[in-house]
């Protein structure tokens, strides 16, 4: 049986674009991870897979830095460290600002989708140790409008 529509065009189509960026090795401060350009995008999923555990405390979370105007929190703080967080681990925001970021086997994406306006999508970092893949979908709510890895 031959398959009509691929898993890459089901998740455009049910998610929109994909970008996904590799932290290096975690640093205390702001992480740029995602650059919004042009325009207006909805976030409409937002997760990370641990590549190298993170086993010294670092409170975490992911915030927009917007071109214009002040940061906005796009999660609350989870200390992703003291806990080790092993490799292969997830983690994942909900889409609601004053919840913490969850970390599991298995994470939920968005509870709500995000518009989030032109600037730099960051991850804010305690701890020096581990690294973290993080994957981003969306959708350009204007033409011009796009999200890229930073």
């Amino acid at each position: 049986m031959s398959t009509i529509i691929q898993s890459e065009d089901l998740r455009l189509i049910g998610l929109g674009r994909t970008v996904t960026k590799a932290t290096g090795a975690l640093i205390s401060g702001d992480i740029s991870l995602f650059t919004v350009a042009g325009g207006v995008c909805m976030i409409t999923s937002l997760y990370g897979e641990v590549t190298t555990k993170v086993e010294a405390a670092n409170a975490s979370k992911i915030k927009l830095n917007p071109t214009v105007g002040l940061d906005s929190d796009l999660s609350a703080t989870l200390d992703i460290g003291t806990t080790d967080t092993e490799v292969g681990e997830l983690i994942g925001i909900d889409g609601i600002p004053a919840n913490a970021m969850v970390r599991g086997d298995s994470v939920p994406l968005l509870a709500q989708r995000i518009a989030v306006k032109e600037g730099v999508i960051e991850q804010e970092s305690a701890g020096t140790d581990g690294e973290i893949t993080w994957t981003l979908t969306y959708i350009p709510m204007e033409n011009a409008a796009s999200i890229v890895a930073a």
